[in-house]
């Protein structure tokens, strides 16, 4: 009974965020990676989609004087377009966790800006995608080798960074969209900050916020992953500093991620301790905590603890999900498809955002539970908005 009232509690937080909610046509953006190139066959699930995203290409490809003949991705811009709706625009998308270096290489003076973004332009020309995603994680500092080189080395990249991303919204020109995946959490913000973020906005067409990883191995207490409070904390840091809201996008992730800890309150595990979870001096990963997608087999040694975290998981205050599992003292963090509806609608919906990406699409594979749920919400949004447009009438 009480798991009926949680859904009930979230889909009346859906519908009541949704009439409040206005949207000139809430962005559907899908990653699509090469780990998982798997794409639904439903229109339903695949009409929606506005925006598609191919990941990754390497950000030092384009560090070069001459132009390449080729710009090589797992799959083609014109073969993925073909399986969307011709409106769909696909991108492409630079860079992503631990591709840093093509990044620090371009930024660093006005004649390497100029011509890593001139070299980006050729391959939006070649490939003919209808533009790109900047993904530097992160500039300022707190990379994946944070540990063994110090962020005070990179502080040049904060001033650096914005006048990179004007340099290729000049090289592009305003016909190709540009947008940037940036960090959620207050302590990745190094660049993000109240003068930095409006030159940002100025120059790019949407930003996706990456409301997801929020608990990481960098972390030493359990928190969801993906929580609704956590996600509105992050939106809410962009807008403090200059992003209109219809330039933001709420991320969601469509995996499950799980983390070792001390021993918890099975009834109240929030805030408990976390086993070491990284090397205090190297910031390497320790192997007590990890990730696996939808589309993924579950690895043996975890399928008791996931099987558990399933059927006993919980809905927290806000309408995150989580499970401590006290058997191996082990914590899952995820988003349900239910959790997904009611982010969707209470954040996209009442914050006004401009809409959601997801990583990523083949991820969610063979059932597509949580983009079936992504959809749905989009689809609500939308149809609040035309009826407010035949009101307006």
């Amino acid at each position: 009974m009480q798991t009926i009232i949680r859904y009930v509690t979230l889909w009346l937080a859906l519908v009541i965020a949704s009439l409040a909610a206005s949207h000139e046509a809430a962005r559907c953006i899908m990653y699509l990676t090469g780990q998982h190139v798997v794409m639904p066959s439903e229109d339903h699930l695949i009409d929606p989609i506005t925006h598609v995203i191919l990941a990754f290409m390497r950000s030092d490809v384009f560090n070069v004087d001459e132009t390449p003949t080729e710009f090589p991705l797992f799959a083609t811009v014109s073969e993925v377009r073909k399986q969307f709706k011709p409106a769909t625009k696909i991108m492409v998308a630079i860079g992503g966790w631990g591709d840093s270096q093509g990044f620090e290489a371009a930024a660093r003076d006005a004649t390497s800006r100029r011509r890593w973004a001139g070299q980006v332009k050729a391959m939006v020309d070649l490939t003919g995608a209808d533009g790109v995603d900047i993904d530097w994680e992160y500039p300022g500092g707190n990379r994946d080798d944070y540990k063994l080189i110090p962020n005070s080395q990179r502080k040049w990249e904060i001033e650096a960074f914005p006048l990179l991303v004007a340099e290729l919204r000049s090289a592009l020109g305003d016909d190709k969209l540009l947008s940037v995946a940036v960090p959620a959490l207050e302590r990745d913000l190094m660049a993000f900050t109240n003068s930095t973020v409006p030159s940002i906005v100025e120059h790019v067409d949407f930003i996706n916020l990456m409301t997801y990883d929020m608990m990481n191995r960098r972390d030493s207490y359990v928190k969801h992953h993906s929580g609704i409070d956590e996600s509105e904390a992050a939106i809410r840091r962009y807008m403090d500093r200059g992003a209109p809201p219809h330039k933001l996008n709420l991320g969601l992730g469509y995996y499950a991620k799980w983390f070792m800890t001390e021993k918890c309150d099975a009834q109240q595990p929030l805030g408990c301790r976390t086993q070491l979870l990284e090397d205090p001096t190297s910031g390497a990963d320790l192997g007590r905590t990890g990730a696996f997608s939808w589309h993924d087999e579950v690895p043996v040694e975890l399928n008791e603890s996931f099987t558990r975290a399933q059927a006993h998981g919980f809905y927290d205050y806000d309408g995150s999900y989580g499970y401590w599992d006290a058997e191996e003292k082990r914590w899952w963090s995820y988003d349900t498809p239910d959790t997904i509806g009611a982010r969707i609608a209470w954040l996209v919906g009442q914050l006004e955002l401009g809409g959601v990406f997801a990583w990523g699409l083949g991820e969610d594979a063979p059932l597509f539970e949580h983009l079936r749920a992504t959809v749905d919400g989009i689809l609500a949004l939308r149809e609040v908005d035309e009826g407010e447009s035949k009101d307006e009438l």
